[in-house]
């Protein structure tokens, strides 16, 4: 392939071709990237490819890319650079990346590596792996500007410029006593502004806003997104600053939240994204039977109130009834899942508090009430039109006016009771509530049928 013909590549296979033939322009390539894209790149070469890219990345530009690559593949990486290579590139991340990268080594690998590091950054280091890794302290970075309370404006301007090539963020400057308690916040244009002999007493902000260490990530995520914040300090329960948790690390908080749950709701075990594709079967299907047999024992419980109903019924009333088994069943899981949805998510953001939980199920009800009566009404239509049969159609039609209160109720009380049992709402499962509306209406569904059809025959 000619020179011209190589520049019309793009991406990966402009990498793989410029790597293979060593050519003169990789080093341009590579420095043109953004670590994302660079990540994409890199994923899927084989190992003497990654290890030829590695090789002729700074140990900067390496951090940023490994950052940006999900576990496995940071993993392979590590195994193929060696302990030397990789704590060259891990000196240079930030703290709070490091510590991810070695949290998810054995504590063998972790330890060597931590080795290849200076003594300042692997006690800074190892003082964060201490911290669990779903709380602020897991992954708060103790790369921050703080200053003390007795410096004056322009002396806090002078430290700053000492600080600042190896903070993450210096959007915020934190005041600190001698002992380094949280006193105070200022910002860039605080100093900016403020004449240099000002002390910073008089131009700081006493009420910040902060997260305790052991405080769960996705609260943390939550107090960020609620006061529009680039940085919120992390401390202990004496006030004392430990670090200080970014946006970019919330951000990626919420798509792991997010993803979690989601996959939750659907009684899928986190982690099985499906973007291995060349994952084993047996290792994906493994976590899901649990929910799958548990559910399928759930379901004989709606089989078992149809067995119990259907001798009260001769064939032909029988086989009318169910041919709108799938309407009441479907019906009802899917007004329990939307009730799911809204309160789940009320709760996830803090919307639905402690003193609102019997109004936000009397709310669904109520919901219910109103669309089951719509909806009930439609069908009784429908079905005395299509059947020809006025007793059919008013027991359909009432049994799903009936259904859908209930099956709304049911999906707004459900989160709530586990959210107090302190169990994460997200567990209740799509599919786990909509085989409970199973049983519920089918029991309501043959309990009017038995009734109405007995009155009226």
């Amino acid at each position: 392939m000619s020179t011209r013909d190589v520049r019309v590549l793009e991406g990966p296979e402009k990498l793989r071709m410029l790597l293979e033939r060593g050519n003169g322009e990789l080093a341009a390539f590579l420095r043109e990237q953004h670590p994302v894209d660079l990540a994409d790149m890199v994923e899927e070469l084989p190992d003497d490819l990654l290890v030829a890219v590695f090789e002729r990345l700074g140990p900067e530009q390496s951090a940023l890319v490994l950052g940006e690559l999900d576990r496995e593949a940071r993993a392979r990486i590590v195994r193929l650079l060696g302990k030397e290579r990789v704590g060259d590139i891990v000196e240079a991340m930030d703290t709070d990346d490091a510590a991810d990268l070695l949290g998810e080594l054995s504590p063998e690998q972790a330890g060597q590596i931590l080795g290849e590091l200076q003594a300042e950054e692997a006690a800074e280091v190892r003082e964060l792996l201490h911290y669990e890794p779903d709380t602020a302290g897991g992954i708060m970075t103790t790369e921050y500007v703080a200053v003390n309370q007795g410096m004056t404006a322009q002396e806090a301007i002078e430290h700053l410029r000492q600080r600042a090539p190896d903070a993450e963020t210096v959007y915020y400057v934190y005041v600190v006593d001698d002992d380094e308690h949280l006193l105070g916040v200022l910002s860039l244009r605080d100093l900016i502004v403020a004449p240099p002999e000002t002390p910073l007493k008089h131009i700081m902000r006493t009420k910040v806003v902060s997260v305790f260490h052991d405080q769960d990530q996705e609260e943390v995520a939550r107090i960020v997104s609620r006061y529009d914040l680039l940085a919120v300090p992390v401390i202990d329960h004496q006030r004392r600053l430990l670090g200080v948790v970014t946006v970019d690390d919330v951000i990626d908080v919420l798509e792991e939240e997010a993803t979690e749950d989601a996959l939750r709701a659907a009684a899928v075990s986190p982690g099985e994204e499906g973007g291995d594709l060349r994952g084993g079967v047996w290792r994906l299907a493994r976590p899901r039977l649990p929910w799958l047999l548990a559910l399928l024992f759930m379901e004989f419980l709606a089989g078992s109130v149809i067995d119990r109903f259907r001798g009260g019924f001769d064939g032909v009333t029988l086989a009318l009834l169910s041919v709108f088994i799938p309407i009441m069943a479907g019906e009802a899981g899917n007004g329990a899942t939307q009730a799911l949805a809204v309160v789940v998510r009320g709760l996830a953001t803090g919307e639905i508090a402690e003193r609102e939980v019997l109004a936000v199920v009397w709310r669904e009800a109520r919901v219910g009430l109103l669309a089951g009566l719509i909806t009930g009404v439609v069908l009784f239509g429908v079905t005395t039109l299509w059947k020809g049969d006025l007793r059919l159609g008013l027991v359909v039609g009432l049994a799903l006016a009936l259904n859908l209160p209930v099956a709304k109720m049911l999906g707004g009380l459900f989160p709530i009771v586990i959210h107090r049992l302190g169990i994460d709402p997200a567990v209740a499962s799509g599919p786990f509530i909509t085989t409970v509306t199973d049983f519920t209406s089918m029991l309501t569904y043959f309990t009017v049928a038995a009734l109405l059809l007995t009155q009226l025959g």
